[in-house]
């Protein structure tokens, strides 16, 4: 059967006009999304965040019954402030074999390659189901996954494995670090910087507590896991943003920063976090209200992303091993919401056209021989699922 390239690329170019940035309403994505599918006989449920404003889309093809394959992946993209692109990230850029835009292979190549096979999937006589889940702010700590999970419960069948079409080049990934989004904030004492002793700089508190984060870092990285796969083989961490003070000539009385943890699968990430927590308010802390007893430190975990190890991948692993002839495993670095769902006990690898390699930067493009990896894949999956079930 032919490939439908030029129909994945019409999508994709749609979907990546769509400037879908973390935190943002997703009704016009979505919307785009839920009407494409309905025009071809598929119907979608949503599910929404408190505000209503972003939602999740599920929707399956094929009959509703246990079993089948979830192919997941997410609507939102990191945002193009600060990098210098050469075409407009938001308009689908062709040279050559090179599709450039923000998304075309975090991760909306593989949504376009979903979208592109549900006419032929509806043409099929599927015996097991193929349901597509797309969510949102996967980029900030996939706080559309809990919303999505909870949904489930809402159908009367539970799928046997789960896809996540992160850009893997197309090598089954089983295993990813987590990912601990943390934001700092810190009250300090505002005085005329003539006698700072007066007062409490939020600024110096940030640092000594980044120094401390950096030192744990230092630690963990001098005890490598051995043999590990990962790379680098150890947990770490990041401090991304930070803000505060107001002028040179007064002490700081407000400081924030953004940081992340990284940790390994199998590491005790909730000790190494509370570790951070005690230098902060069991020595920072009582020297700041020791000069003015309004200071404060605040340690907040925006999202604990779950890592993804390989205790349920197996399943997903071997369907796609008897799709594609693929034997070799191995894992990556980078977050996904792959653990959410193996956490809730679904089989689940990464498994999708392009390089992360490409993600995040300025000229983000994927090519148009990797979306016709993706459209095999797609083709071979509903191939399979017509002769024989998922389950291993």
């Amino acid at each position: 059967m032919t490939l439908p390239v030029d129909h994945a690329i019409a999508i994709l170019e749609k979907l990546v006009g769509f400037q879908s940035l973390p935190g943002q309403p997703t009704r016009e994505i979505i919307g785009y999304i839920e009407s494409y599918l309905n025009e071809h006989g598929v119907r979608s449920t949503l599910s929404y965040d408190t505000t209503g404003e972003k939602a999740n889309l599920f929707a399956t093809v094929g009959p509703h019954t246990d079993g089948g394959v979830v192919l997941n992946g997410h609507t939102d993209v990191v945002p193009v402030t600060g990098q210098k692109w050469t075409t407009d990230p938001f308009t689908l850029t062709r040279s050559d074999n090179k599709l450039f835009g923000r998304g075309a292979v975090d991760m909306k190549g593989f949504l376009a390659c979903v979208m592109a096979s549900v006419p032929q999937w509806q043409s099929h006589n599927l015996k097991q189901p193929i349901h597509i889940a797309f969510t949102y702010d996967e980029e900030i700590g996939g706080f559309g996954m809990p919303v999505l999970l909870n949904s489930f419960k809402d159908h009367a069948f539970t799928p046997d494995v789960v896809i996540v079409g992160e850009p893997t080049e197309m090598q089954i990934i089983t295993g990813h670090k987590g990912g601990f989004e943390m934001r700092t904030e810190i009250t300090g004492h505002e005085v005329h910087s003539c006698d700072p002793t007066l007062g409490v700089s939020a600024i110096s508190v940030a640092v000594a507590l980044i120094n401390k984060i950096e030192q744990i870092g230092a630690q963990l990285a001098a005890n490598p896991y051995p043999d590990s796969p990962f790379q680098p083989p150890f947990g770490t961490f990041n401090v991304g943003t930070i803000e505060g003070g107001m002028a040179r000539n007064a002490t700081a009385g407000y400081c924030a920063f953004d940081w992340e943890f990284r940790p390994m699968p199998g590491e005790d990430s909730t000790k190494i976090i509370a570790e951070i927590k005690h230098y902060a308010m069991q020595e920072l802390l009582p020297e700041m209200r020791r000069i003015n007893p309004d200071t404060a430190i605040n340690i907040i975990t925006e999202a604990p992303v779950p890592p993804l190890d390989d205790r349920n991948a197996d399943t997903a692993a071997t369907l796609i091993s008897q799709i594609t002839g693929l034997n070799s495993r191995g894992v990556v670095s980078f977050g996904s919401d792959a653990g959410y769902f193996s956490d809730a006990g679904f089989s689940t690898v990464l498994f999708g056209p392009g390089s992360i390699s490409r993600a995040h930067k300025p000229d983000e493009y994927i090519t148009v021989d990797e979306l016709k990896q993706g459209l095999e894949f797609m083709q071979k999956l509903s191939g399979h699922l017509c002769g024989q079930t998922v389950s291993a």
